[in-house]
């Protein structure tokens, strides 16, 4: 059985999508992290500004696939990466309202993640050892992910 804890909930604010267009690997989006924060019971922070951001890829079955890099920092002063890639899918009707910028709730689609950690900080060096997973909710011009330690 797998168990899992809750490690912190992560808002971030996107900047304009840049279209790349249809690449070899399928339509290729960048997507600029302008800013953030997190929170949860072991650490809190902000995600820094204009450091991060999606390569997000829009394959041929429709789904979007992710990949992320991020910077963080803690309440506490260190400095933290966070990288994930994810998978987001729906049916047609769904993603065309989240194209829209409408808000759309998260049971009506999958948005899940896996993070992973990297940090020198002797504090949350215990982060370079974790694996987690995420589930998400897309915005018009932001994302929220639950975050979860796999224990």
């Amino acid at each position: 059985m797998l168990r899992t804890q809750p490690l912190f909930t992560i808002e971030l604010t996107l900047d304009p999508i840049q279209d790349l267009g249809a690449t070899p690997l399928g339509r290729r989006r960048l997507v600029p992290v302008s800013s953030g924060h997190f929170e949860g019971e072991r650490l809190r922070g902000t995600v820094l500004p204009n450091v991060g951001g999606d390569w997000l890829l829009e394959r041929a079955d429709g789904s979007f696939q992710s990949d992320v890099r991020l910077g963080l920092r803690t309440d506490d002063g260190a400095l933290l990466s966070m990288t994930y890639r994810g998978v987001r899918h729906a049916s047609a009707q769904v993603l065309a309202r989240i194209a829209r910028g409408e808000t759309v709730g998260p049971g009506e689609y999958y948005l899940r993640t896996a993070p992973f950690f990297e940090t020198a900080a002797p504090r949350y060096k215990w982060l370079n050892h974790i694996v987690s997973v995420g589930t998400g909710q897309r915005y018009p011009n932001g994302v929220i992910y639950d975050v979860f330690e796999v224990l």
